[in-house]
């Protein structure tokens, strides 16, 4: 068992505590495509089939021999039609075109399709009435994708962008990762499930909420154990329940310096813990360990604390187990302060904000409201997160900021 880590630990450095001893799991499952939204690929995706399947018409038009445009203004019968899943299969005489519509296979012998808009119709036939080039308005058979070729990697999360590739390739079912299973529990005697009525000095169970509603758009399996009151004992077989069922546990409350706050105690019992105080607001007690068969993160009690380090710091360590490829929790941007930020040196804050653009395409950003980590409300009115360094102070209207615009758990 490792003692705690003594000191406040940047954000940054807790990313690579947290993310340097995982690996992927690797168990597989096979889903029908139409089930396969959201999970991640368990290995290459290779096309059974060429796209397209033939040589075919890009173009409403007539299909050509250059052969027979060797003289020009000359008229060209029409032999025959090929349109979209009924190709022509007649005789094809010299000095003569075929009709062919937009997605119809080319009749064997064709050198190019003239688009229709390049033709007059005469009573002789059609003439051209553009130069040819051969080739010309054909998609040739495998230009797209060719048979054998990959078309996804390991590690792609699947969705609207990726499944219909799968279906135009005739591939109905797909190996993916299973899901990884995390385990949620909140600490504290003041919580009350929400749907029942308040006592004096009992709140809402938000943080529990919120968490579950994140680890269901990440595409996670949920084990919730409801609310663990401060008492060691139930602590205790929460912590073992959860152990034995997920990969992931985590809790909310009870990571602090409170008399009450127990799950400190119980992790130095039953695992252990990398570090649990981090240089970092809202957000400063988030505990990271291992317990027997899981990875444990205990987040804060606050409900902004709870989804910041959520967000920042759980959701690319979820990413790193569920074998997600290139995965990061936001892009950072540069915008210009559109108010005084209010800023104390001495840990790096994530501050809820909302930035748009001005005429000139330049992006400004507003603290979204009240910061304290109670104020989940701020959450409504901001569209990213203003991030400000650990040594950071004030920031004055007009100054340069770092923002990371909110991507899918939080951007509804």
């Amino acid at each position: 068992m490792e003692p705690f880590t003594s000191g406040l630990i940047s954000p940054e450095e807790a990313l690579q505590l947290i993310q340097r001893p995982l690996s992927p799991i690797h168990d597989k499952v096979s889903l029908a495509l139409k089930d396969a939204t959201g999970r991640i690929t368990a290995g290459p995706v290779i096309s059974p089939i060429a796209v397209p399947g033939f040589d075919n018409s890009a173009m409403d038009g007539y299909a050509v021999r250059l052969s027979d445009l060797v003289l020009p203004e000359t008229p060209l019968s029409v032999a025959g039609k090929a349109l979209a899943g009924k190709p022509f299969t007649g005789d094809w005489p010299q000095g003569s075109v075929i009709r062919i519509m937009t997605g119809a296979p080319v009749p064997p012998g064709t050198d190019a399709v003239v688009m229709q808009e390049q033709t007059e119709t005469r009573e002789e036939g059609i003439i051209i009435t553009a130069d040819v080039a051969a080739g010309q308005n054909i998609r040739r058979a495998g230009e797209d994708i060719q048979a054998g070729q990959p078309v996804l990697d390991a590690g792609i999360r699947l969705g609207v962008s990726s499944l219909p590739l799968l279906a135009s390739l005739g591939i109905a079912e797909i190996s993916v990762l299973r899901r990884i299973r995390v385990a949620i529990f909140s600490t504290g005697d003041e919580l009350v499930p929400v749907g029942e009525p308040l006592q004096e000095g009992q709140i809402y169970d938000t943080n529990r909420f919120a968490i579950r509603l994140m680890l269901e758009k990440m595409g996670c399996e949920v084990v919730d154990l409801g609310i663990i009151a401060d008492d060691p004992q139930l602590l205790r077989q929460a912590f073992e329940e959860a152990d034995r069922q997920a990969d992931v546990v985590i809790s909310t409350g009870g990571v602090s310096v409170g008399e009450a706050d127990y799950t400190r105690d119980m992790l130095e019992a039953l695992g252990s813990v990398t570090f649990w105080k981090l240089a970092m607001k809202p957000g400063k007690p988030f505990a990271f360990g291992r317990l027997s068969e899981s990875w444990f993160c205990g987040l804060p009690g606050n409900p902004v604390s709870a989804v910041v380090t959520f967000y920042q710091l759980v959701q690319p360590m979820l990413n790193t187990l569920m074998g997600l490829k290139n995965h990061e929790s936001g892009t950072s941007l540069q915008a210009t302060a559109g108010r005084f930020i209010r800023k104390t040196p001495g840990r790096m804050d994530f501050q809820r904000g909302h930035y748009s653009s001005d005429a000139e395409g330049r992006l400004q950003v507003v603290p979204a409201g009240h910061q304290g980590s109670h104020v989940f409300s701020s959450f409504m009115k901001a569209n990213c997160f203003i991030v400000l360094e650990r040594e950071c102070a004030d920031v004055q209207p007009g100054e340069t900021v770092s923002i990371e615009p909110f991507n899918y758990l939080l951007d509804d």
